[in-house]
């Protein structure tokens, strides 16, 4: 009989501790540590269960540590993980093809994060601009919508209206307008105005960082006709909304719109890799030349098996419609709630969002406390806002299960 393993756990506190002591300070989390996730639920190093309600921000789409997301992991890091792109690998291509397929493009540019996913869309975007729009040396614009989350690099942070994105971090980025969120008439007088310099518009179909703002109905498709119009590329973050996460495979489809360039990370990979993907057509993809951008990671053979894997995942489950199914469920009964402390109820599919009023003293971050302790993990967004987002591999029953916890601990509030 063999040795029997044994796996030393640190506690939750002592967990909390190390990363207080030896990690920047860079995020705010719950306090809660997780130690093991299957499907929609995790657990703790004291073997508490939750439901969770982020889904590390809609990266795990496919349940926490999917079967067959591992296997495809497990099979390919016996084999070969990394090459980087100075020479060919075996895994590549297939998924290329794979990928363009799956989404209706004609090429992609695979990249790790999400961010990195912007900066190739961005400088895709002016590259363009210059060399088939004919964009006079280093006028070209992008715009951006307030309140948008596109990442933290320099170049994201430059298009963002959030403080704590950009306080003390200028110089910021030239060639960047930003307009209102929801306001077609903001982005007709831009390019009315000054629409031979911009190249592009860079927009999330809906806002999730900044509380799940979901826009006016129409509001994508005049959007993207008033881009055609201009001769601008529509550009469409789906970073966050896109993979089954809303109801549709990309949020953009709810307006029958193709995206020029679509930018995806997140789910593509199940959460198991960082990896993201920027895909277009070849006349605007092939602007960039070797040597003009890239990643020593991007397009590794097991970033490719995972994602193919995560992508097919989608498919095989059926999760589309489930999130689109188990969406209606939620928001139906979220608005059944009888609280002071709600005021609005909103998003698409499994991507949602609970307004509360400032009342008796409570905000969000008090409310995903009492929430954690009754065993459900959300996040605030910003101080009255909490976003809702299991994994869509949940059942109708756990999300019965959930939303009582949610009911009660709200009714029970005040």
């Amino acid at each position: 009989m063999g040795k029997k393993l044994e796996y030393v756990n640190i506690s939750s506190q002592e967990a909390m501790e190390l990363e207080k002591t030896y990690g920047a300070h860079n995020y705010h989390p719950l306090p809660v540590v997780i130690a093991r996730g299957k499907g929609a639920k995790v657990w703790d190093p004291e073997g508490n269960e939750y439901f969770d309600f982020l889904s590390a921000y809609s990266a795990v789409n496919q349940g926490h540590c999917h079967p067959k997301i591992i296997n495809a992991l497990i099979e390919q890091a016996k084999i070969l993980t990394l090459t980087s792109r100075a020479f060919f690998n075996n895994k590549l291509g297939e998924y290329e093809k794979f990928v363009t397929g799956f989404f209706g493009y004609e090429m992609v540019l695979p990249m790790n994060t999400g961010v990195e996913g912007v900066e190739t869309a961005m400088k895709l975007s002016r590259k363009w601009g210059y060399e088939k729009k004919g964009i006079k040396p280093d006028k070209a614009v992008i715009i951006f919508a307030e309140g948008n989350f596109h990442g933290r690099t320099i170049a994201a942070i430059s298009a963002s209206t959030d403080p704590d994105c950009n306080n003390n971090f200028g110089p910021f980025l030239p060639g960047i307008t930003i307009i209102p969120y929801n306001d077609t008439s903001a982005l007709e007088k831009v390019l009315e105005e000054n629409g031979y310099n911009v190249c592009a518009f860079i927009v999330e179909p809906i806002q999730g960082e900044a509380g799940v703002n979901v826009p006016d109905e129409n509001y994508i498709k005049k959007c993207y006709d008033l881009c055609k119009k201009h001769n601008v590329l529509f550009v469409a973050d789906e970073v966050q909304t896109g993979i089954a996460r809303t109801g549709r495979l990309l949020c953009c489809d709810y307006s029958n719109v193709k995206p020029d360039i679509l930018i995806l990370g997140k789910a593509i990979s199940g959460g198991v890799l960082p990896i993201s993907a920027v895909l277009s057509t070849r006349e605007i993809m092939l602007v960039i030349k070797p040597g003009e951008h890239g990643s020593t990671f991007g397009g590794f053979p097991l970033a490719c098996v995972v994602a193919k894997a995560a992508l097919e995942v989608i498919k095989e489950e059926n999760l589309i419609q489930k999130a689109a199914e188990l969406g209606e469920i939620f928001r139906t009964e979220m608005r059944k709630i009888k609280s002071s402390l709600i005021e609005t109820v909103r998003g698409k599919g499994l991507l949602n969002a609970i307004v509360i009023k400032p009342t008796n003293n409570f905000e969000a971050w008090d409310i995903c406390v009492k929430l954690k302790e009754n065993g459900l993990l959300a996040k605030p967004t910003h101080q009255h806002i909490i976003r809702f987002a299991p994994p869509l591999v949940i059942t109708k029953e756990e999300l019965y299960q959930a939303i009582e916890i949610i009911r009660n601990t709200i009714l029970n509030l005040i």
